[in-house]
């Protein structure tokens, strides 16, 4: 219970605040509020004065990669703002789906094992897919422009090999493999003609399919699966996705311009949570200062600006203990801690209800009871009404015989 209130607390202070994860800002002034306005809605370039800003409030992470852990639906009080509607009937709703994904930065060397010297850290899941996909469509893109010049003869394509492999060990990005890139690219060439589409294009809410007799409504969104281990597109049935359909596939309701129904791909959006490897490395060797020293790769710096942060736990050595912007953060760390132990814990199902200890049954406030649990409930009810009477009628009988052997008694004795 102390675990669950600790996430509670969490939860209603990440709606109070909008982000309570975001490092200690200025005063509430006017000048702070439209300054804060403007860097939100701001697009870093490589020479931009935002990233030189945001430089100076990071911590040195380039010798870390990025390892994805676990994605969990949290559902939480909806805070009475009266302007989320997530059931058939488009009425409000007291509960609201939170999306979060649990992600590790890990010393370059141990992405595999990752268990000392690493930060563990929570965001939602739209700004985690919307930084690493946009990473990894790069990386796709810079791939397949290298495989355009690969060589043709055998040393060229064992050179480019060598040179792939030197890159992972150093913890670099994965440069392109020439005895394996041309079909690979040639498959994400032709995804459409070959009847699929790519996945990671329905990470966003949006209407799939809309049936104006029946009135059935579809929408496709990511989603966690049952384990958490992996982020999928689903089949919901409102404009939130939050009301999953686990009684329809997705891919009887795609389809292409032409009208024809189309697959999933997820050739791309499952590189974004491997099983055993990292993501990402956070040294961007496309980008170095003067002294050839590797900047911060967007794609962790990103995460970690945004993310709740839990570190000094896991003895990550380039942690906010020691920087000054991230004060706030500090003092409610073990905060975060506890509520991302919560939900790596399974203390959540896969629609974000809690769990109950005694098995799989949950809590939202507003579920119904089951036809099992009304018949036990009745049942009980029932039982325990006939032996109350049987009681009665019981000690009811005793006492009429208690009292005729009294008066037989007493006519005996006179």
């Amino acid at each position: 219970m102390k675990v669950l209130a600790t996430a509670a607390a969490l939860l209603f202070a990440a709606s109070a605040s909008g982000n309570p994860f975001a490092p200690q800002v200025t005063k509430n002034t006017a000048k702070a509020n439209y300054i804060g306005a403007l860097m939100r809605g701001a697009k870093p370039t490589e020479n931009s004065q935002l990233r030189r800003l945001e430089e100076e409030a990071q911590v040195d992470i380039t010798s870390y990669s990025l390892k994805f852990e676990k994605c969990q639906f949290v559902k939480q009080y909806n805070g009475g703002q009266g302007n989320n509607k997530n059931n058939k009937n488009g009425a409000d709703t007291i509960l609201a789906t939170k999306r979060f994904v649990v992600f590790r930065l890990c010393p370059n060397s141990s992405c595999s094992s990752c268990n000392y010297n690493y930060g563990e850290y929570i965001v939602d899941m739209d700004t985690y897919l919307q930084a690493t996909l946009k990473y990894k469509q790069e990386e796709q893109e810079n791939n397949c422009i290298a495989c355009e010049e690969c060589g043709n003869d055998d040393a060229a394509a064992a050179e480019e090999e060598a040179a792939a492999e030197e890159a992972a060990e150093d913890g670099g990005r994965r440069l392109v493999n020439c005895n394996t890139c041309y079909d690979e690219c040639l498959n994400i060439q032709n995804m459409e003609e070959n009847g699929y589409v790519d996945a990671a294009e329905y990470t966003q809410c949006q209407k799939i399919y809309e049936n104006d007799n029946s009135g059935k409504v579809y929408y496709a969104g990511a989603m966690c699966s049952s384990s958490g281990t992996r982020i999928k597109i689903g089949l919901f049935e409102d404009d939130a996705c939050s009301i999953y359909d686990s009684s329809a596939e997705i891919d009887q309701y795609l389809k292409n311009n032409n009208g024809y129904n189309v697959k999933l791909s997820y050739h791309l959006l499952k590189q974004i949570f491997p099983e055993s490897d990292c993501v990402a490395s956070c040294a961007d060797a496309n980008n170095v200062d003067g002294n050839g020293n590797a900047q911060v790769a967007e794609v962790c710096g990103d995460l970690y600006y945004a993310a709740g942060k839990c570190e000094s736990a896991h003895g990550f050595e380039s942690g906010i203990a020691s920087n000054d912007n991230y004060a706030n953060q500090v003092a409610q760390e073990e905060l975060v801690c506890d509520f991302i132990s919560t939900v790596a814990a399974g203390s959540y199902d896969q629609s974000g209800e809690i769990v109950l200890s005694g098995g799989r049954q949950t809590v939202t406030g507003l579920s119904r009871p089951t036809g099992g649990q009304k018949f036990a409930l009745t049942f009980f009810i029932l039982g325990t009404v006939g032996l109350a009477g049987y009681a009665a009628m019981l000690h009811h009988n005793l006492t009429k015989r208690s009292k005729a052997d009294l008066s037989g008694q007493g006519g005996a004795l006179a």
